[in-house]
């Protein structure tokens, strides 16, 4: 397939790796060109997380739905917590396409994600 390719943002918690890595081949194997997240949750990164590393990568992540035509929540269990629910507001406001890994969803307010 060669030809114009959807770009899709993934958004999610963090915590769920794995799953961002067998979406991210899905997705890509399907002819979309897919944009990430810069690095898996504070676990395992203690090095470079500084004060205000966490709001400059929900900014950069917010960029990176600028760039694409839509987003895919990773939300395992119907889990979306704070930033990946402002990250799903923010496509709906900004007019992008949001789908879902499952069709359960709960917004959980916890700002730990």
């Amino acid at each position: 397939m060669v030809g114009k390719y959807k770009v899709i943002t993934l958004c999610g918690s963090t915590k769920f790796k794995d799953d961002f890595f067998e979406q991210q081949k899905r997705l890509t194997l399907e002819g979309n060109i897919v944009i990430s997240v810069g690095l898996f949750g504070p676990a395992g990164n203690s090095k470079v997380w500084r004060k205000g590393t966490k709001e400059m990568l929900d900014d950069m992540h917010k960029r990176k739905i600028d760039m694409a035509d839509g987003i895919f929540v990773i939300n395992k269990g119907g889990y979306i917590g704070s930033s990946t629910k402002s990250e799903i507001e923010y496509a709906i406001k900004t007019g992008k396409t949001v789908d879902y890994m499952e069709d359960n969803i709960s917004f959980n307010t916890n700002k730990s994600e």
